[in-house]
């Protein structure tokens, strides 16, 4: 399994600027190795070796990373990043991907203009990446033990280029033309997300067509209100027409919400309102070639793995209209027997939404959490989580 996710951490990290086959993505190659060659080469080696027994590890051993999505951006998330090797290819990469400097737009903002979704999704990708590459190097041996991924939303396309699924260059752009698309569609209806903290007792379902009644009595035409995001239990984040969300504030109390609170985004997303998002990204995916992950990588749509590489393409098309089904998700990854050791769980990027999301999904896993700091040097533990040192 090791050498699995060595070959993983080779992909991404051997992947900047690359190009597979025909690919017209508009990055020139930066003189790395090509992937397919270092995998060939990986092979060659494992397979000239004298055979052994791998030796068996605990799963405490093994490790998880988990990369956010949308939401966690701050300005200066660079910052504690650019001391490492290839995270400034990275960010020279983005500059030619996306044709401006994501660079110093993470390092100095404003915050108005890295929160748009047009900004703010190549910027967690890019950033997320990054932390990647500082864990890397801080502590080798998270990346060679990993044995799964997951990432929210856009963090999803960077665990896939993390996994070796797809390259940096074709992910950003990839997520480049997502992020355009999303934003469009967000502006043409004046929607948003509301953060829900519900009882066991909380009517979502009965909620939601509530609200798109009271859409409807004020002439909206299809309204829109669905769960899209799963959390923890209890918790959900609704997606729809303003009007809606502001019919849930205000009657929260009859759906046994404990507290409601609209999230600082531009649109709907996740629910057929982003359906004019659905046809560019589908468009530059059949570009892509995506190839089988190397390490277990979660779907957002189901949260089961991905097993094919046509899965790919046609899932992270499918997911910008589909909840976010990540309680699921942490169910699957963190499953195992009656005293089975947990593995580590590092969060890879801006923020540790993740992080609190794990500790009310799975309170055993998330004593083993640590994130990788964006904005300093160092691999942070959480509090009550197991510590790390600050390297």
């Amino acid at each position: 399994m090791s050498l699995r996710a060595a070959r993983a951490a080779w992909a991404w990290s051997c992947g900047v600027g690359s190009r597979r086959g025909a690919s017209n993505f508009p990055v020139p190659p930066l003189g790395a190795a090509r992937v397919e060659e270092l995998l060939r080469d990986a092979t060659v080696e494992e397979d000239d070796r004298p055979r052994q027994e791998a030796p068996r590890r605990a799963a405490g051993q093994f490790s998880v990373l988990l990369f956010p999505g949308q939401g966690s951006q701050v300005v200066g998330m660079a910052r504690g990043l650019l001391g490492y090797p290839r995270v400034r290819e990275l960010y020279a990469a983005a500059r030619r991907v996306l044709g401006y400097d994501l660079l110093e737009l993470s390092l100095r903002g404003p915050q108005e203009a890295l929160d748009r979704t047009v900004h703010c999704q190549p910027a967690v990708f890019v950033a997320s990446l990054a932390a990647v590459e500082k864990l890397h190097h801080l502590k080798p041996a998270v990346i060679e033990n990993c044995v799964a991924a997951a990432g929210f939303s856009v963090g999803e396309f960077a665990a896939l280029v993390f996994a070796g699924a797809m390259e940096f260059s074709e992910g950003l752009y990839a997520v480049k033309i997502r992020a355009e698309a999303m934003q469009e569609a967000s502006e043409a209806v004046p929607s948003g997300m509301l953060s829900v903290l519900g009882r066991p007792q909380s009517k979502y379902t009965f909620a939601c067509l509530e609200a798109q009644k009271h859409c409807e009595s004020l002439g909206i035409e299809k309204p829109v209100c669905e769960v899209a995001n799963y959390l923890f239990p209890d918790c959900r984040v609704i997606s729809g027409h303003l009007e809606a969300l502001q019919f849930l504030q205000k009657n929260s109390s009859k759906y046994h919400f404990k507290r409601t609170k609209m999230l600082p985004v531009s649109g709907g997303f996740h629910t057929r309102l982003m359906e004019p998002a659905l046809e560019p990204l589908a468009q530059v995916l059949k570009t892509m070639e995506f190839k089988t992950p190397l390490v277990s990588v979660h779907s957002n749509v189901d949260g089961k793995k991905y097993v094919h590489p046509k899965h790919i393409q046609k899932l992270l098309v499918k997911q910008v209209v589909s909840p976010v089904r990540w309680e699921q998700t942490m169910h699957a990854i963190y499953e195992r027997g009656k005293g089975t050791e947990f593995p580590q769980t590092v969060e890879v990027g801006p923020g540790r939404q993740l992080g609190s999301i794990l500790r009310s999904c799975n309170l055993q896993a998330w004593k083993a959490y640590s994130h990788v700091d964006a904005l300093v040097g160092g691999l942070q533990g959480d509090q009550g989580g197991r510590k790390e040192p600050d390297l």
